[in-house]
């Protein structure tokens, strides 16, 4: 067992940030893709509602998920801030990745709170972004702006969330320090 929590340790502990930039060219074959996305589905969440969902892009659906991201921003930036290069960058950022997971949370409102089905999501990223680390794929979970546009271009339900993107690509590993404070400062004991 002491291998175990090694090994726990060790992919948590070297878990990062990987951004399409990082990305090389190289398709995440569907079996992987599904091996992270079945460990989502053993994320805590409570009264058992499994509020996450995922919509996921590849192929040709990246370059449709570009395209709407694309004209989401052509379409809500003032002429004055508008940028090509921004622009490029923002359809670039998913045509590099080999896989766009959109993250979607079922909300069961009259069971548990917002909040708590948002937890249980982010604990199913957190699993997947652990098995990637794991299988050396790098992820990252990003918020872009017009959530409620990305919903509508998903066909959520109106009891369903867009909460962010997922992208997930392979890259050439290499060291990351964490960036972290101790976690002394971060504790407070009650013993007594």
């Amino acid at each position: 067992m002491e291998n175990t929590v090694e090994l726990i340790n060790q992919i948590i502990r070297t878990r990062r940030s990987i951004f399409p930039p990082e990305y090389i060219d190289k398709e995440i074959p569907r079996e992987v893709i599904e091996a992270i996305v079945e460990n989502a589905n053993f994320a805590p969440t409570h009264r058992l509602t499994q509020p996450w969902r995922f919509t996921i892009f590849r192929g040709n659906g990246l370059v449709k998920l570009a395209d709407f991201l694309g004209d989401q921003y052509r379409q809500n930036t003032p002429p004055a801030l508008y940028s090509d290069a921004k622009y490029e960058t923002t359809r670039t950022k998913i045509l590099r990745a080999s896989c766009v997971m959109a993250i979607n949370m079922q909300l069961h409102s009259d069971k548990v709170p917002e909040w708590e089905e948002l937890a249980a999501v982010a604990c199913a990223v957190q699993n997947m972004w652990l098995t990637a680390t794991a299988m050396n794929v790098g992820a990252y979970w990003s918020t872009p702006g017009g959530l409620e546009a990305l919903g509508e271009f998903l066909n959520l339900e109106p009891s369903q969330k867009c909460v962010g993107l997922f992208y997930m690509g392979y890259h050439q590993p290499g060291e990351k320090p964490a960036v972290r404070k101790p976690i002394e400062e971060k504790l407070t004991w009650v013993e007594d």
